[in-house]
């Protein structure tokens, strides 16, 4: 049996202002922004190429606080150029870092151990890591 990770819900104090975020400073694609009801709406958006999506929303979301979410993680095959695009939408981000060694010799040095992080505006904390080739 397969199984994969689909939607992560991400907890925000304002879907607008969230929405805007994730589209236009990160790139991701709105696959929908649904009003169930009064109070109740559904924004769904999925970074380019990912076969995972976030949704943000109120009312019909799980109640978690705001800013909440840490240690949500994309990959990328360069995380210089990553960091770069990100900086140039206004994001603010880390340099680009490198966390531990590769046990082996890979063909790209940062491979699997160049990680840049940022937080979206209610403090969801992301990290961006790079990996070009597996194994």
């Amino acid at each position: 049996m397969k199984w994969t990770l689909e939607v992560v819900v991400v907890p925000v104090s304002d879907v607008d202002r969230a929405k805007a975020f994730y589209s236009d400073k990160l790139g991701f694609n709105v696959d929908h922004d649904t009003k169930i009801g009064e109070g109740q709406r559904v924004v769904q958006l999925t970074p380019p190429g990912s076969g995972c999506s976030v949704v943000i929303g109120e009312g019909v979301v799980p109640p978690m606080p705001p800013g909440s979410l840490k240690g949500l993680q994309l990959v990328v095959n360069d995380v210089t150029k990553a960091r770069a695009e990100l900086a140039e939408r206004g994001v603010e981000v880390s340099d680009v870092q490198v966390l531990g060694e590769n046990p082996t010799p890979m063909p790209e040095p940062l491979d699997n151990v160049g990680f840049c992080f940022f937080n979206d505006p209610d403090g969801n904390a992301w990290a961006v890591q790079q990996i070009s080739t597996r194994p």
